[in-house]
């Protein structure tokens, strides 16, 4: 506490009368010099203030005893028991929950504070939303935002949902290229150096030097394509994607003979156009069924899904020739039930893998007939091993 002299600074007195006890004080007992004159000031205010003096003292003691209550018997006269409180906690949920009214500029939040807090319908999504309700944002919804600001206006809080996302969305994207994923994504727009493509909700470039096809930047646009990670730095915001080496590696695990999920595409008179993972293939209208097919347009429409095997797949040209045909159980199930033909598709792919083995080990049978001094021999299984061949003699 500070020294009583300034506790009472400043305070204003009344002059003494001539009267009063502490008037008639002699003078020569105060030193003769400037600081005697502070004295009798000091006296003075403590003469008038003595019942603030006790006023403080008053409050020095209840604030004392106060003290030693609360450090001795805490809960003495309180009704509200440790208990009762617990339960009162329990009675409410302290999640954030949306609140029950949205609009088309976003939603208000109950985040259990005495502000109310707002979700705007940009930072609702990481994607491009007309409403909340797009991102599935709906009244009762629990979810975790973070507070990105203060509406000035009403002390509103301002929430993200947008902000997570995209957190999580690099994240995901360093996940994918550690794996070495393929993926599949939209292609956005396009600038004099390439493709923007959206991927995870965030925008990609793909260079054109990385592009596999031949079309025009206009022709890919609002299409899927398949994507390899090159670079994913959040840092500098750059994600850099290659076209050209996920179609490379895709093709390389088409084989002969392998069952593939594909979509329709387009009709052509000659047969229909298949994308099998980013890739077209073609199924001539001959390979579609061991029935003759007049019109492609009564057994398949663009955009169906079907099941289709590898025929033949030119890497080098970039063809790949697809056939429903060898997939069939019976001659024209395509036509008649195609549905059977979906579900033995891997059955009859394996018979036909089969038969592939057995002509190739005939083939290379009838090859060691013409050259029995090579030491090959063919086993049952169609395996070439090497015969003990005499070492040359010396003659």
């Amino acid at each position: 506490m500070a020294p009583l002299a300034q506790q009472f600074t400043g305070l204003r007195c009344s002059p003494l009368s001539s009267s009063s006890r502490l008037s008639r004080t002699p003078a020569k007992n105060f030193p003769q010099n400037k600081s005697a004159s502070v004295s009798p000031t000091i006296v003075a205010a403590v003469a008038m203030s003595s019942g603030q003096t006790r006023e403080r003292l008053e409050l020095k003691k209840m604030f004392e005893d106060a003290y030693e209550r609360c450090r001795t018997a805490p809960m003495e006269g309180v009704a509200f028991t440790v208990d009762d409180f617990a339960a009162a906690i329990e009675q409410y949920d302290f999640n954030s929950e949306i609140g029950t009214r949205t609009d088309a500029n976003g939603a208000l939040v109950d985040i259990s504070a005495k502000s109310s807090a707002y979700l705007s319908v940009e930072q609702a999504c990481i994607h491009r939303i007309k409403h909340v309700e797009e991102a599935g944002i709906v009244p009762g919804m629990v979810e975790e935002f973070v507070i990105i600001g203060e509406n000035e206006s009403d002390d509103s809080l301002l929430l993200s949902l947008r902000m997570i996302q995209y957190e999580l969305a690099w994240e995901r994207c360093r996940q994918l290229q550690a794996e070495d994923v393929i993926v599949k994504a939209k292609v956005i727009g396009a600038n004099k150096g390439g493709l923007v493509a959206l991927v995870e909700g965030l925008r990609g470039f793909v260079p054109f030097s990385q592009i596999s096809s031949k079309a025009a930047a206009e022709e890919l646009l609002d299409k899927e394509i398949l994507l390899k990670f090159v670079e994913v730095d959040e840092e500098q915001t750059k994600l850099v994607l290659s076209n050209r080496k996920a179609v490379a590696d895709s093709q390389a695990q088409l084989g002969i003979g392998s069952v593939v999920l594909g979509v329709v595409q387009s009709l052509k008179p000659y047969g229909a156009f298949i994308d099998i993972g980013g890739i077209n293939g073609l199924l001539h209208v001959s390979q579609i069924s061991h029935d003759r097919v007049s019109d492609i347009a009564t057994v398949l429409q663009p955009g169906d899904t079907l099941k289709v095997m590898i025929l033949s797949h030119d890497r080098d040209r970039g063809r790949v020739s697809l056939s429903t045909k060898k997939l069939e159980p019976t001659p024209g199930d395509m036509i008649r039930n195609p549905k059977l033909v979906f579900e033995k598709a891997e059955e009859m792919a394996q018979t036909f893998r089969q038969r592939i083995a057995q002509a190739e080990a005939m083939a290379r049978a009838d090859m060691l007939r013409f050259q029995p001094e090579s030491g090959l021999t063919l086993s049952s299984e169609g395996i070439l091993t090497v015969e003990d061949v005499p070492p040359a003699v010396d003659l």
